[in-house]
């Protein structure tokens, strides 16, 4: 146990967010997407998997010790429903008021259709899986640095 660390960042976690560099990308995603191919693809190779765990409370204990790069215009990118790219799905809403949360402003996510962001998320750093069943929670977020 860790004095002030959210239990739920586990060591394998802890150890994917702090090897990530500035300018890497966290892949965030839910219990449908393809996590175990991509993580294969990804820098690190890791898949770290939450079961069980909403969206929103996993990316609030992540954004607990993770900095969102302030350099990139788009810091946050998520996977646009195929069916209607123009909504945000409930999933979607509720992790982003987590991210501004912590971010201390509102973030508006760049848009990725389904196999731009599969090639984003493949090009990440990480993968990390929670049990969330809700579509389109997929995102990819950028590291920032500590200053």
């Amino acid at each position: 146990m860790l004095k002030s660390i959210d239990p739920i960042l586990t060591p394998d976690l802890l150890w994917l967010l702090a090897a990530m560099g500035h300018g890497d990308d966290l892949v965030f995603v839910d219990a449908n997407h393809p996590a175990t191919r991509i993580a294969q693809s990804t820098a690190s190779q890791r898949l770290i998997q939450l079961p069980g765990m909403s969206m929103e409370v996993a990316i609030r204990a992540i954004m607990s010790v993770y900095p969102l790069d302030d350099f990139d215009p788009d810091p946050v990118r998520v996977m646009m429903p195929v069916d209607d790219p123009d909504r945000v799905p409930e999933v979607q809403r509720a992790v982003l008021a987590e991210i501004a949360r912590a971010a201390g402003r509102a973030i508006t996510p760049g848009k990725l259709a389904r196999p731009d962001f599969y090639r984003a998320a493949g090009a990440g750093f990480g993968v990390v899986q929670v049990g969330d069943s809700r579509g389109y929670g997929c995102f990819l977020i950028r590291k920032g640095v500590i200053s």
